[in-house]
C-alpha cells in the first residue's frame, strides 16, 4: 500500500495545490486523538471535509508529557505504540492512506520517522513520500513582515525546552517552537515577534522588546486558548545589537 505525508499548513487555507491534489487521490487519511475535544483533530477533519476523503481517527497512545528523567526514551515508547496503532489501521484498510501533517512535515513533526518505522517493519508493506506545507516560522515571518535572519547571518531553530541552551552556546537569532507559557528569562533586552495559532481565525501576535510586552502575550496567548480550545505558539527571539 502507499502512504502519502502532507503538509497542511494550518488548516485548508493552507493546502498548495500539490497537497491538495495528493489528498484528493487518497482513499482516507489517518489522523490521532489526542483527547475528546480534540481542536487540531477538528481542523484535519476539515480539510478532509473539504476535499471529500474520509478521515479514519485513532485513539493517541498515551504519553508522559511531563518532564521525564529521559525525554528521549519516553518519546521513542510513545512512537513505537503509534507505529502499532497506525500499522493496525493500514493492514485493515490497505489502499492509499493520507498522513495530515501541521506545518511542513520536516519540522518537529515525527509522522515521517514513524511512517519509516512502520515500513522496516514491514507487517504491512509500505512505499511512501512526502509534500511539504507552510511551516510555522513561515507563518511568522509573513504575518510580522520580517526575515528570519539578518543579512548574511543564521537563524537557529529549538523546542522551548531547549531557549537556556541555546542562549548560553551563543546564539543571538533564535526561533523557538513547542513552548508552553513564554518564559523569556534573562533576555528583557531582545526584541521578540511572536504568534500563536497562526494562520488560524484564533491567532495572535506582539512585537516588541521582550521586558516590554510579556504581559501583552500572556494576554494574547490566553485569549487564543479560550477562543480554540488550543494554542500553539511560534517566537522569533533576537538579541538587540
Amino acid at each position: 500500500m502507499r502512504v502519502r505525508i502532507l503538509g497542511i499548513g494550518m488548516g485548508p487555507r493552507h493546502l498548495t495545490p500539490e497537497v491538495a491534489d495528493a489528498l484528493r487521490d487518497c482513499d482516507y487519511a489517518v489522523a490521532a486523538r489526542k483527547r475528546d475535544d480534540d481542536g487540531l483533530l477538528a481542523l484535519r477533519r476539515a480539510v478532509c471535509d473539504v476535499h471529500g476523503v474520509p478521515l479514519v481517527v485513532v485513539p493517541d497512545p498515551e504519553r508522559d508529557r511531563d518532564d521525564p528523567a529521559d525525554y528521549r526514551a519516553a518519546v521513542a515508547a510513545w512512537h513505537e505504540a503509534r507505529v502499532v496503532a497506525y500499522e493496525r489501521v493500514l493492514g485493515e484498510r490497505g489502499g492509499t492512506a493520507a498522513f495530515l501533517v501541521w506545518g511542513d512535515p520536516s519540522l518537529y513533526d515525527s509522522t515521517v520517522r514513524i511512517v519509516e518505522r512502520v515500513a522496516e517493519r514491514g507487517v504491512v508493506p509500505v512505499e511512501y513520500d512526502v509534500l511539504p506545507g507552510i511551516s510555522a516560522p513561515q507563518l511568522l515571518a509573513a504575518r510580522h513582515r520580517i526575515v528570519l535572519h539578518e543579512v548574511g547571518r543564521p537563524v537557529h531553530l529549538t523546542p522551548a525546552r531547549r531557549l537556556a541552551e541555546a542562549v548560553a552556546a551563543g546564539q543571538d537569532n533564535i526561533v523557538v517552537m513547542l513552548g508552553g507559557r513564554p518564559a523569556f528569562e534573562g533576555l528583557a533586552e531582545w526584541s521578540v515577534w511572536w504568534g500563536a495559532n497562526l494562520g488560524t481565525d484564533t491567532e495572535e501576535l506582539v512585537a516588541g522588546r521582550v521586558g516590554d510586552v510579556l504581559p501583552a502575550i500572556e494576554a494574547a496567548r490566553t485569549r487564543a486558548r479560550d477562543r480554540a480550545g488550543w494554542v500553539m505558539d511560534t517566537a522569533l527571539l533576537r538579541r538587540t545589537s
